[in-house]
């Protein structure tokens, strides 16, 4: 047996389960494409200053390709390094983890030696498989590592999980969270319904990926029907790749969505807030293009602010979509009380240094 959930600190265990801001770590290139270290520092103390309850590395927006190249383990490595010579608060570190049962027991295992405290698990390389397939990979890798669950959308790889699979996933022991990130609401309580339906929901904290509805998700009760009984889950926290930019804004509104939820009602403005976040992410995440530049806008934004020298990735076909330039211009005008420009101009040069 690897890594028990029980056997993670219980500091850290209280980050995840209480819910936190965790953004999904980008992968900082130079121009040739090669990692470019100090920038890839810089971003992890953007990200823990900013009031990151912990880093999501080596997922989708780090880019899957880094395993192909012979970076997953120099990128780990580095964000762990880095996390723990910055801060000394306990942080939820989270390592992707995809690929065929072999590669991922393998990715797992090495993720635990370098500390991290739980693994994200992509089933993107198990398309086509059955629930009973899907279920026995995740309990082999979740003989490594606590699981956070993934329902990643079908536009970048995901696919159609029904709320039977989450039910056996959710009774999973060594699974402490979920993320949602299906894009769709009908999905998204099948989760819900799953977790409920395990008993789970105790064990198991929810966090929103869905960068469309980013806002509600976190302030709307979602309810499921157990032996007769209504039963009331909430999403805890967000672990995304929209914030991995203007993160000090989303930790703020996170800190915000949490007070809201816990009142007796969740007043318009705030409610208001979930369409002007998701009119940012459509910019950032190249919706209009069926998110083929959702790396490349975030990079951008982090490029205009100075933490990334270019928006270069690993994949040379990966870039801005025409017209998606403009229209991160026009977000960041409409919006720009979302954004944390002032507070990154007022660190950068210390990230950097």
């Amino acid at each position: 047996m690897g890594l028990h959930h029980q056997a993670v600190p219980e500091a850290v265990r209280a980050v995840l389960s209480g819910g936190a801001a965790i953004p999904a770590h980008p992968l900082a290139l130079d121009a040739a494409r090669r990692f470019d270290r100090r920038r890839q520092r810089a971003l992890t103390r953007y990200y823990l200053d900013a009031g990151a309850g912990g880093l999501a590395v080596g997922v989708h927006t780090t880019q899957f390709e880094i395993r192909d190249v012979g970076l997953y383990e120099p990128v780990l490595s580095a964000a762990m390094e880095d996390a723990k010579a910055w801060t000394d608060r306990p942080l939820a570190m989270i390592a992707g983890v995809c690929g065929r049962t072999e590669q991922a027991v393998s990715e797992a295992r090495l993720a635990v030696s370098l500390g991290y405290s739980a693994g994200l698990i992509s089933l993107a390389a198990l398309k086509g498989a059955d629930n009973a397939g899907l279920i026995a990979h995740c309990r082999r890798v979740a003989e490594e590592i606590p699981l956070v669950g993934f329902y990643l959308q079908p536009a970048v790889g995901g696919m159609d999980l029904d709320a039977e699979f989450w039910r056996a996933f959710c009774s999973i022991d060594n699974v402490v969270a979920v993320k949602a990130a299906p894009f769709n609401r009908y999905r998204t309580m099948d989760i819900v319904r799953g977790l409920v339906a395990a008993r789970a929901e105790e064990r198991i904290t929810l966090y929103t990926g869905n960068d469309d509805h980013i806002v509600l998700d976190l302030v709307t009760p979602f309810v499921a029907m157990r032996d007769g009984e209504p039963v009331t889950v909430r999403f805890r926290g967000g672990l995304l790749g929209h914030w991995s930019v203007w993160t000090k804004g989303a930790v703020d509104l996170l800190d915000r969505l949490k007070r809201a939820a816990a009142g007796p009602a969740v007043n318009a403005e705030l409610l208001a807030l979930d369409a002007r976040v998701t009119d940012c992410n459509a910019a950032f995440f190249d919706v209009a293009n069926n998110f083929h530049g959702c790396i490349a806008g975030c990079h951008e934004v982090l490029r205009r602010q100075g933490l990334l020298e270019g928006i270069w990735c690993l994949n040379p076909e990966e870039g801005l979509s025409p017209g998606q330039s403009e229209l991160i211009d026009r977000v960041a005008r409409d919006h720009a009380d979302l954004a944390d420009d002032a507070f990154v101009a007022a660190n950068l040069e210390r990230w950097l240094s």
